[in-house]
């Protein structure tokens, strides 16, 4: 892989990582309930804290990919770093799936009977899709890091007989 493909790759990692966080940081102050609040009022909210909470493995697994194509383009693929990089990003993956998880079930168990003003439906929506695509994630990482794995036991096991 050319060093200027990995190098647009790891920009694009950046941009996305910029783009997260402004929009968990401006969006509580543009989000319904909390439009009228104060800057405390907004980020004291037990929700919009548990949501930047469970966005810190988003970030840890955007850092593990900036990392491995770091790896890559130094041409360090077939290495204990990428594999430990692929590692954690699909425990990062599985983390998220687990948070939305239960960010949903918390909305549908206390928040069911509430106002019948309040349709839930759309943050439903968002949880399925962001759980099933984090899912996604966690299978392709973790097949790539048993593929990974047995190329540097093969790749070491040829250093020793060489």
């Amino acid at each position: 892989m050319k060093k200027s493909s990995t190098i647009f790759l790891q920009v694009v990692v950046v941009l996305i990582g910029i783009i997260a966080l402004t929009v968990i940081i401006r969006f509580p102050m543009t989000e319904g309930r909390a439009a009228n609040l104060d800057l405390f009022s907004i980020y004291s909210d037990p929700f919009i804290i548990y949501g930047y909470l469970a966005s810190i493995p988003f970030f840890v697994a955007l850092y593990q990919a900036f990392k491995l194509l770091g790896y890559i383009g130094q041409n360090k693929v077939f290495s204990l770093s990428s594999v430990k990089a692929l590692r954690t990003i699909k425990y990062c993956a599985i983390i998220l799936s687990v948070s939305i998880l239960m960010a949903g079930l918390y909305i549908r168990i206390y928040h069911a009977g509430g106002d019948e003003s309040d349709d839930p439906a759309g943050f439903y929506a968002v949880c399925i899709v962001t759980t099933f695509i984090s899912i996604v994630i966690a299978t392709a990482a973790a097949v790539f890091e048993k593929l990974l794995q047995s190329a540097v036991d093969i790749k070491s096991e040829n250093d020793l007989t060489v």
